[in-house]
């Protein structure tokens, strides 16, 4: 059977692979392989939740193998390293557990119709400190280690006043550097969630006193990629919360007692976020021959396949794909990737029929950034609303879970959704308010 090999379980990747197993898999038309070095997949968006602590991981998490076993397709564990495009290979590296012990061994993996769905990875910029004393929130296990530190850190201050000792000036400092959608929704949720996370007897800690969050922007404003009135009104409501908000200030380097800005000031904290800028992995660079940009990102045709060879294809936020009827690429969303999902899947069908691939048109529905319970806001754009529609408040809120909701459907079906949805607001009632661990 033709052969189908999808690199990258994130947004994009898992559903292509979801969709290929249900039409494709199922009724024997072709073998199709996901490949990714994780076990459980979870929707990037949220990790901010995640870090916050006042989302679960687990009950959110979708298991590699079950959706596999359900929907047609194989999965293997692994992070692919290389590709042999002569030999048609994907070239894997040994998966490791916990303890440093090879699970796998190294291995190849032969393909007729690859697809390249990795997403992309922080960009630091070279600045100084950041792999050492910086989180950035890549992957689930990135936020809830920085949630676990953000727990630590409230007990230990704790502790200390009750003992008497005072508190040094980095400690319950928190640094978000970038205030994209990931640094302006981690810094609305962090509100709500220490002053949560200290109601359960941490009484000592003054959360409105103690805990300073900082959000700080090289650039002129906040949230730099959507319309200003968006990032205006997103940066009065962080002010009337208390969140430190600074812009045009650039992070020169990151230290364990903060982070030194361009000017020379060191803002103390504890706890350091980077979400300043992304890009795809660096094995992507040059990757066999194959064209890539200066982020690293896989240059495709507007029907996703990539320049140099019509049998590699790349979606999602490891692509530049070219934004028909405007300029400049697609930008590196969820929407995006879960849009060439369904096109791919669509174009798979055609390729192994014989037919000529159709371009890909991106459909700009507009962007929303939660706020966390205060508020959502955002815009919509399209033929829903004829236009640009300003909303906030909670339909804006809706929206919001709606884009969610949209990719559960197209890896669960509406049952599964339904029943899972059903299951997590009754658990919520017999739970604390946020993670306490």
């Amino acid at each position: 059977m033709h052969r189908i090999v999808v690199v990258g379980g994130g947004a994009g990747g898992l559903e292509l692979a979801t969709r290929l197993g249900n039409r494709l898999g199922k009724r024997g038309k072709a073998h199709i392989t996901l490949i990714e070095k994780a076990r459980t997949h979870f929707w990037k968006p949220h990790l901010h939740e995640i870090a916050a602590g006042s989302a679960d991981l687990h009950s959110h998490a979708t298991d590699y193998l079950a959706q596999s076993h359900w929907h047609g397709f194989r999965y293997r564990v692994g992070e692919m390293v290389g590709l042999d495009r002569e030999k048609r290979e994907v070239i894997v590296a040994p998966a490791i557990d916990e303890e440093g012990e090879p699970i796998t061994v190294p291995y190849t993996r032969g393909y007729d119709t690859l697809v390249i769905a990795v997403g992309s990875q922080t960009n630091d910029f070279g600045t100084p400190g950041v792999a050492e004393h910086a989180i950035a929130l890549e992957t689930p296990a990135d936020a809830d280690r920085f949630h676990r530190r953000l727990v630590n850190a409230c007990f230990r201050a704790h502790v200390q006043r009750v003992q008497g000792i005072p508190l040094e000036p980095r400690q319950l400092q928190v640094a978000i550097i970038g205030a994209g959608a990931t640094g302006v929704e981690l810094s609305a949720e962090l509100h709500n969630a220490t002053r949560t996370l200290v109601s359960y007897g941490l009484d000592s800690i003054d959360a409105k006193r103690d805990i300073r969050l900082n959000l700080i922007e090289a650039g002129p404003r906040i949230l730099p990629a959507l319309p200003e009135r968006i990032s205006g009104a997103a940066h009065a409501l962080l002010a009337r919360l208390g969140v430190q908000v600074r812009t045009g200030a650039k992070v020169t380097a990151v230290a364990p007692e903060g982070v030194t800005l361009a000017s020379g000031e060191l803002i103390p904290a504890e706890l350091v976020v980077w979400a300043a800028g992304v890009k795809a992995p660096d094995f992507l660079r040059e990757l066999a021959g194959l064209e890539t940009n200066r982020l690293n990102q896989l240059v495709v045709e507007p029907t996703l396949a990539s320049t140099r060879d019509p049998n590699v294809f790349a979606l999602g936020d490891c692509a530049a794909a070219p934004w028909l009827g405007h300029q400049g690429n697609v930008p590196p969303r969820a929407q995006a990737a879960h849009q060439q999902a369904t096109h791919l899947a669509k174009q798979i069908e055609r390729r192994l029929k014989g037919q000529a691939l159709q371009p890909w048109t991106y459909r700009d529905f507009g962007s929303l950034v939660s706020l966390g319970e205060y508020s959502t806001v955002g815009n919509l754009m399209g033929s829903l609303v004829g236009g640009n529609l300003w909303v906030e408040g909670l339909f804006a809120r809706w929206m919001y879970l709606s884009l969610y909701k949209l990719h559960e459907l197209a890896l669960h079906g509406f049952w599964k959704t339904a029943l899972g949805s059903a299951s997590r607001i009754l658990t919520r009632g017999t739970e604390p308010r946020v993670k306490l661990h």
